[in-house]
């Protein structure tokens, strides 16, 4: 247990170091008075009441203080010798309210439970109207005091895991903007896939357009005058093109009845069944 009683140290003048006196003398003197050591207090010194205050940095709260007791003693917390347990906590307790009646108020609330629970064990044991053993008096301190055990072992073991800003730091790595970008390579295959998808996509968007072609039976008239020219006849399917699709066809034929119709040309078959043959009408036979 720490000693409460406060030691007085007065400050150093300003500028003075602490070589100015030799360590030995340093080492018994009470306190130093601008630079000076001294050994004795002075007897005009006044010290306000309020200068003073005593810290317990040993304990955090009553319970703090009784189970140090306890575990310094060896006591089992589930059978507290109350009397001499007691004892010492007055003891203590006397101690600190001399000096900080304030620091020592929650300390004598506890002490009046600890008296408290005394003078019940001092009673003799009478049994409850329903024939129950009745409740053991420090029953209520031994919980109060195992569960404040339990919660301050888990703070040490969470005050001991590494700390942010304690016991390590973020470290903060600073990338150049012209840092060159590398980027990963293509495999044919990635163009592949990226093909078909731009195909899929196409034929969801895809629409059927229709757009008249124009097509003149004239023109078509004197292509056809003109395939005749210098030629005696023409075999009928000579005159047509498959390969410029079924509308250049039907207009084709329509330019050739045409020029049957205005005599122009002349459509003659040798027999039934025999090809077909196309001559301009005013070649001489």
């Amino acid at each position: 247990m720490n000693d409460p009683a406060p030691r007085l140290k007065l400050p150093a003048e300003p500028g003075t170091g602490a070589s100015m006196s030799p360590a030995v003398v340093d080492g018994v003197a009470l306190a130093r008075l601008y630079g000076e050591p001294l050994f004795s207090m002075p007897e005009d010194l006044y010290i306000p009441p309020d200068a003073l205050e005593v810290f317990l940095e040993a304990f955090e709260g009553p319970l703090d203080l009784l189970l140090y007791l306890i575990r310094r003693q060896n006591f089992n917390v589930l059978d507290i010798p109350m009397a001499v347990l007691t004892e010492q906590y007055l003891a203590y307790v006397e101690q600190i309210r001399a000096r900080n009646l304030e620091l020592a108020a929650e300390y004598l609330l506890m002490a009046a439970m600890l008296i408290e629970i005394k003078s019940r064990m001092l009673l003799p044991v009478r049994k409850a109207d329903t024939g129950d053993e009745v409740e053991d008096p420090r029953a209520e301190l031994v919980r109060r005091l195992v569960e404040y055990e339990r919660i301050k072992l888990a703070a040490h073991q969470i005050d001991e895991r590494p700390r942010l800003g304690r016991d390590f730091a973020h470290a903060i790595v600073v990338i150049e903007q012209t840092m060159v970008r590398h980027l990963a390579a293509v495999q044919p295959a990635d163009l592949q896939r990226a093909w078909l998808e731009l195909l899929r996509r196409a034929r969801l968007t895809a629409h059927h357009h229709i757009a008249r072609e124009e097509l003149s039976v004239r023109e078509h008239m004197s292509l056809i005058l003109k395939r005749l020219q210098g030629r005696r006849f023409a075999e009928f399917c000579d005159l047509f093109d498959p390969v410029q699709g079924v509308a250049v066809l039907v207009v084709h034929f329509l330019a050739l009845l045409e020029l049957a119709r205005e005599s122009l040309i002349e459509v003659t078959q040798a027999e039934p069944f025999a090809p077909l043959y196309v001559r301009l009408a005013y070649v001489p036979s």
